[in-house]
């Protein structure tokens, strides 16, 4: 990964290394919050992950699940066989290349997902209050920092 020089100069203080901290411990709060919720919804966390990106892409493939949630096709593969098996996915196939299929969340699925989104939604706009300052404060040259109420 390429790193601008101008920045790598710059001498870290331990205000950067704070407010660095501070934001990914919200983050591994909002990672468990999402976890949490799924788990109320009946779901496997990665199985929330799925959906959400299934219902994110236009006409999603299992490669371009594989794509958006960072895994191998054929662990991708193997989710979308067990959001099959649990009636939250279905494959339909291309009618124009019946090679392809794509990836259809069924009606229980999206039930599910609309209301995780909607909770999502509610817990992110929570934080953007908390983040706003915090992401100023890593962007900022300023070194006198100190990072916003906790989570």
């Amino acid at each position: 990964m390429a790193t601008n020089r101008k920045v790598r100069d710059k001498p870290l203080t331990g205000a950067d290394y704070r407010a660095l901290a501070e934001f990914r411990r919200q983050l591994r709060q909002f990672l468990l919050f999402s976890e949490d919720a799924a788990r109320q919804a009946g779901l496997v966390p990665h199985h929330h992950q799925a959906l959400l990106a299934i219902k994110g892409l236009a006409h999603p493939t299992v490669g371009d699940l594989a794509e958006q949630l960072g895994i191998k096709s054929h662990s991708a593969a193997e989710l979308v066989n067990r959001l099959v098996v649990a009636k939250l996915v279905r494959r339909v196939t291309d009618a124009t290349d019946r090679r392809r299929s794509y990836l259809i969340l069924t009606a229980a699925a999206e039930r599910r997902l609309e209301s995780l989104t909607h909770a999502h939604r509610a817990e992110l706009k929570r934080l953007a209050t908390l983040w706003g300052p915090l992401f100023e404060a890593l962007a900022s040259e300023a070194p006198n920092h100190k990072p916003s109420a906790r989570v």
